[in-house]
């Protein structure tokens, strides 16, 4: 199907200049450095060189934060519609947030997002609330793993003439110290500009089962400080990790990557070109816009779904280890999340409402409730709205296969919490019956909701605090506090929140049918043509 688009495609990508563009902005211009003894054991390929070397005071590195990942290890608190990387799991501000804020330093650019377009409006809500800026934001319709993403933005990059050094990141892992990520990356810098594909290695001070790890050897035409990769191994056992802990030379894979864009594209189009020339179709047909680009949907369903580790890494023979030693954690599982919290006398982890008794090693999450844990030993508790998962610590990798399960079971409880969130604030389920259903709405200053209509359902809205503006048909009216109004069935409404403060709202719906997939949408301003409900078809009137 691939070459078939691509052959279909050839004539169309050539007339509009695409593969001459790619061309004359990754010509070779030179070895930057590069070992010319090496280059004689390459196979012949194109060499894409940018012309200007890198220097770091005069051109900045540019971060790529990648958002698109599900964090199923980490259910029921992290979930599809709100995964780990928007919570805040190790402290008060996101991993999301954390990521880029440790970014924002001499030499580094603003970053570059890749995220799950359901996601967007999340994303610039925790943008805004800690006023960091993203230069873009790229949005995937589906994940595709890490290569297709970013090989998109490398290509995007060098599609604008900017062929610069990019730092790959995921945005939902836990650094804790600042300086050594600094020192780490100006080592990298020097490996980078020398045409080297940099991936930053944490040192295995103790055996790990649920990391990937890197062996390294030594390779004199590399930087002091910087190792050759001698082999990818996946996540060992016990026994094996205990080996690569004693033998030395081993990191674990952090997922952290620093080489040139038209670096990264040369070996990808010679290690899987189905991926490079399905995301230059998917480039060249996708919407671009000042601040976003959103992926073509139908040609990117096309592109194979694989991670840089696979698709390049583990087969070019540029790829070299830098050592970072800077409190890494992938905060991947629940045990990982226990060992980066701090912990009481008996080694237990404690959030929300939560008593312990005679209990050590735990990791107890409340949401709510009332948790009480007596007698037991490293067990994982999580407690939500709608769901609990308990768990020996020693078996939460296991957490990912019931997700799947419940997935299969088609439950709902993986995809969104009770409180759901929208580019207008956020809805929460109070109580629900077999005709009836109340909601807690709270919707943010100068935001609102669709103009909107159902067929099945009546709607009783009252206002807790703040003010509402409500269309209701041909009549248009404020609700203050504790007032109330009532929406017939087929009668098409709004509610905006025209205040300065949060509008909270308690809404109370009845009829025979309460599915959110009875709604018809006349207009919306957030430009949403499909749901971003669980399972929900939602029919567009207009936009």
């Amino acid at each position: 199907m691939l070459a078939k688009i691509a052959n279909d495609n050839a004539s169309i990508l050539n007339e509009r200049g695409v593969w001459k563009c790619f061309a004359s902005k990754l010509a070779p211009t030179g070895d930057q450095g590069v070992s010319s003894e090496r280059d004689k054991n390459k196979s012949e390929t194109t060499e894409f060189r940018c012309s200007n070397p890198y220097r770091f005071k005069e051109k900045p590195m540019i971060p790529v934060i990648l958002s698109g990942g599900s964090g199923s290890r980490l259910w029921p608190l992290s979930r599809k519609q709100f995964p780990k990387q928007f919570l805040a799991l190790t402290g008060e501000h996101t991993l999301f947030q954390q990521t880029l804020e440790r970014l924002v330093f001499e030499g580094m650019d603003s970053p570059i997002i890749v995220c799950n377009k359901d996601h967007r409006f999340i994303v610039n809500e925790q943008l805004s609330a800690r006023k960091l800026e993203s230069q873009r934001i790229l949005m995937e319709p589906f994940g595709r793993n890490t290569a297709p993403a970013v090989a998109l933005t490398a290509m995007m990059l060098v599609n604008e003439g900017r062929d610069e050094l990019m730092l790959v990141l995921p945005a939902d892992h836990v650094l804790d110290d600042q300086k050594a990520l600094q020192r780490a990356l100006a080592l990298a810098t020097v490996a980078a500009e020398r045409g080297e594909m940099v991936l930053f290695g944490v040192p295995a001070t103790r055996p790990e089962t649920g990391y990937g790890y890197i062996k390294s050897t030594n390779d004199s035409l590399l930087p002091e400080g910087v190792s050759r990769v001698q082999q990818f191994v996946e996540k060992p056992d016990e026994k094996r990790a205990v080996e690569f802990v004693k033998s030395g030379g081993y990191f674990w894979n952090s997922g952290m990557f620093l080489f040139r864009a038209s670096r990264f594209l040369e070996e990808l189009k010679k290690h899987d070109p189905d991926i490079y020339d399905t995301c230059v179709l998917t480039l060249e047909r996708s919407e671009h816009t000042a601040d976003t680009v959103t992926f073509d949907e139908a040609t990117f369903a096309c592109c194979p779904d694989n991670s840089i580790d696979y698709a390049v890494m583990e087969k070019t023979q540029r790829a070299c280890v830098v050592p970072l030693a800077a409190g890494w954690s992938d905060v991947g599982c629940w045990a990982s999340l226990w060992a980066v919290n701090d912990k009481d006398a008996n080694g237990n982890v404690s959030k929300g409402d939560v008593v312990i008794q005679d209990s050590r090693n735990c990791m107890v999450h409340g949401n709510g409730k009332l948790v009480s844990v007596i007698g037991l030993d490293n067990i994982v508790v999580v407690e939500t709205k709608d769901a609990m998962m308990i768990a020996h610590k020693d078996k939460v990798q296991g957490v990912k296969q019931m997700v799947n399960t419940l997935n299969e079971q088609g439950r709902s409880e993986t995809q969104n919490h009770c409180e759901v969130y929208r580019p207008w604030g956020s809805y929460d389920s109070v109580d629900m019956g077999g005709r009836f259903q109340v909601k807690h709405i709270s919707v943010k200053p100068g935001a609102c909701l669709s103009l909107q209509m159902h067929h099945h359902r009546a709607e009783h809205w009252i206002v807790v605090s703040g003010t509402a503006e409500v269309t209701c048909d041909e009549n248009v009216f404020l609700l203050c506090e504790n007032q109330s109004t009532y929406i017939p069935i087929a009668s098409v409404h709004r509610l905006r929140n025209p205040g300065k403060i949060p509008l909270e709202i308690i809404e109370v719906q009845s009829g025979s049918y309460l599915g959110e997939d009875d709604i018809e949408r006349f207009e919306d301003i957030y430009g949403r043509s499909t749901p971003v409900e669980r399972g929900v078809s939602v029919k567009t009137i207009a936009q």
